[in-house]
């Protein structure tokens, strides 16, 4: 029962951290759509915001019950390869997102803060906007990778 009750919240903790990264994407495609410097500061804001309520949480949940139910199932977590392959492109994730992804949102909510009071770099902006694109683009494409080993348990 316990593996049971460990593997549900385990499920709705990854739907919970994919669903946020997912939609954290199509926000700040919708407030970048706008053209309007208000609605990028709330998309932008609203994804940092997110991140602190639903992603973080997520991972410690993920993690942690992941790991408990390795151990109920007596399972050699680095040296399985489907438990193994998804820590560390987990932790890549993770790196990723908080040396790349969490600096630039807060640099791009900070000049488009700046902007608001009359100060854009818009160029600037597009260049950071795009390099968020590609690490976002990394940091949320390797837990989907992850679900792949934790569903179908490789080698």
């Amino acid at each position: 029962m316990q593996y049971f009750i460990l593997k549900a919240l385990h499920i709705v903790s990854v739907v919970l951290f994919l669903g946020n990264i997912i939609t954290g994407v199509f926000w700040k495609m919708h407030g970048d759509a706008q053209g309007d410097l208000r609605a990028k500061e709330q998309a932008l804001a609203g994804i940092i915001a997110s991140d602190r309520l639903f992603t973080l949480p997520g991972v410690v949940l993920i993690i942690v019950s992941g790991t408990w139910m390795a151990l109920l199932s007596h399972i050699p977590i680095l040296r399985t390869l489907w438990t193994a392959a998804g820590i560390w492109l987990f932790l890549a994730s993770g790196l990723i997102f908080s040396l790349r992804v969490q600096p630039l949102q807060k640099r791009l909510l900070a000049n488009v803060r700046a902007g608001l009071a009359g100060n854009w770099d818009q160029e600037k902006y597009r260049q950071m906007s795009r390099a968020w694109t590609v690490w976002g683009g990394v940091a949320t494409a390797l837990p989907l990778v992850v679900i792949f080993f934790m569903v179908f348990k490789p080698g």
